[in-house]
């Protein structure tokens, strides 16, 4: 993969987790809207059946919303996931740019409602919705 294999606006992830690491290289950029994630679609990221996993787009979706609604927040609180929704509508294939574009739509002191969509070369793969618990940021 090279630097033109990813679309404008996108850079390195800005957020390393163990859980994500063996997907990497994952991109993001953030909008006004909230944080949107990205990948090149390669073979870590299938089933035993070769299809491109809906754990890994139900888990991009959860990071990318909860990134939404901590920006929309404005970094002072960390979240927990409440409540994950995904509907698969299409599939994507190897090779593929898969975005997952995610809002906060609501915040609150104590909860965050976001959305997001999940794009495999800007058609609609799948949808996503979470509820997030608002929780003190540990130091």
């Amino acid at each position: 993969m090279t630097v033109t294999d990813i679309p404008a606006g996108f850079a390195p992830h800005f957020r390393k987790s163990p859980f994500t690491d063996p997907w990497e290289p994952l991109y993001s950029k953030r909008t006004e809207k909230g944080v949107t994630m990205g990948l090149r679609l390669d073979r870590p990221h299938t089933n035993a059946r070769g299809l491109i996993h809906g754990g890994l787009i139900a888990s991009l979706a959860d990071n990318s919303m909860g990134y939404s609604c901590a920006q929309a927040m404005g970094g002072t609180s960390s979240l927990v996931t409440i409540s994950l929704a995904v509907d698969f509508i299409g599939g994507a294939q190897l090779g593929q740019w898969l975005a997952v574009e995610s809002e906060a739509i609501r915040t609150g002191s104590t909860i965050c409602f976001a959305q997001s969509l999940i794009k495999a070369e800007d058609v609609v793969i799948a949808r996503a919705s979470a509820t997030f618990r608002v929780v003190s940021k540990k130091e």
